[in-house]
């Protein structure tokens, strides 16, 4: 029983310091930071990969693929 304590307490003291650097509940990140995030890497693979016909051709397979 005590164990249990003790690791509830370490958690409630977790979360606490993670809201003191004013985090957000896990799970969720503003739509604009994950774009800022995500475009550096669609840039280099749309690059390395053959520039928009390919990337414009694969979407278009694989919605054909899902039926759309």
């Amino acid at each position: 029983m005590a164990d249990t304590a003790a690791r509830s307490m370490i958690r409630t003291q977790g979360r606490r310091a993670h809201a003191s650097f004013g985090a957000r509940p896990s799970g969720t990140r503003h739509p604009l930071v994950a774009t800022a995030m995500v475009l550096p890497l669609a840039a280099l693979l749309v690059v390395v990969f053959g520039g928009w016909d390919a990337v414009v051709t694969q979407a278009s397979s694989v919605g054909v693929m899902l039926g759309r």
